[in-house]
């Protein structure tokens, strides 16, 4: 089932005041509330964690309503276990539904994971196998969960540290299919490509090639740790505790070349710095977002290209 995108699109709803040249946005860390609406620091949007805000009220949402007031805001969902056996929670399909009618987010997102056990719900968003069984379980469950919001929702790609023999599909090649079947987007996580085809001994760029470019809304940037350099062992993780790191940048100058320009996140989720480090990053992104557009002689605006 395909559902038209809501009209609430950084295009439709810029942030307010925030000049239509800006792209970036950071994460929403309560650390930082006061000094954002006292500072109101250049960036297009904040990003906030659906599950951090699915209570009726209380300071959080308090301050998210002040900052709502200044710019658009992207919900990312980590609970939904989109990848998982089990049934959706209808209770937490309704707390989502209840948070993006009240915020109008300018996005939402999930993972191609699953976290739900018939014993528990694991913290954790665990890789899945890409197999038929699997693409028609995400498929069901995209589209229950567009059906409940009303809206199409954006479908991030993970960072993995394992393959699975049993898969009949490329990654790319399953979120292709997903997207063809149900008329979700894309979140393009680079640091998670750049993770995941490391551990794998891929190609990122040709990952990049391979995804389907009109359905990606938004990219996602973070930094990563290396562990047992040159050794057998050598891994990337997913850590979001530190800038972007150089090989991030370049595979993201690479996909904006192909898929064009779009919101672009800069995730720090541990060790979180002060405000002006997070908005640095994100002024970075803005300066080759332009690199780019210049370069191309366009004048494409955010969000382009999925409709």
């Amino acid at each position: 089932m395909s559902i038209v995108w809501s009209d609430s699109s950084l295009v439709d709803r810029p942030s307010r005041g925030m000049p239509v040249e800006r792209w970036g946005g950071i994460s929403l860390k309560p650390e930082h509330y006061r000094e954002i609406i006292e500072n109101r620091p250049a960036v297009a949007f904040f990003e906030v964690h659906a599950e951090n805000y699915m209570s009726a009220g209380g300071p959080p949402h308090r301050y998210l309503t002040a900052i709502r007031e200044h710019y658009a805001i992207s919900v990312h969902g980590v609970g939904l276990s989109l990848g998982g056996h089990l049934p959706l929670d209808r209770a937490h399909l309704d707390r989502l539904k209840t948070l993006v009618d009240r915020y109008e987010p300018a996005m939402f997102s999930e993972h191609l994971a699953w976290s739900t056990h018939p014993r528990g719900f694991l913290n954790d968003l665990l890789p899945l196998p890409y197999t038929h069984d699997t693409l028609r379980r995400m498929c069901e469950h995209i589209d229950a969960v567009q059906s409940h919001l009303g809206r199409n929702i954006l479908l991030e790609n993970p960072a993995t540290y394992i393959r699975f023999d049993e898969s009949t599909f490329e990654e790319t090649d399953f979120i292709n299919e997903i997207v063809g079947r149900t008329g979700c987007g894309i979140l393009l996580d680079i640091n998670n490509i750049v993770v995941s085809c490391a551990n794998h001994e891929r190609d990122p760029f040709d990952y990049v090639s391979r995804i389907n470019a009109g359905a990606v809304g938004e990219f996602h940037l973070a930094g990563h740790q290396r562990e047992n350099e040159g050794t057998l062992e050598e891994v990337l993780i997913d850590t979001h505790d530190r800038r972007v790191g150089s090989s991030v940048w370049a595979l993201y100058e690479a996909a904006l070349s192909l898929v064009g320009v779009r919101p672009t996140l800069i995730e720090w989720d541990a060790s979180v710095p002060s405000l002006d480090v997070l908005v640095g990053e994100a002024a970075h992104a803005d300066v080759i977002a332009r690199g780019i557009l210049a370069a191309m002689g366009s004048s494409q605006r955010p969000g382009a290209g999925h409709g």
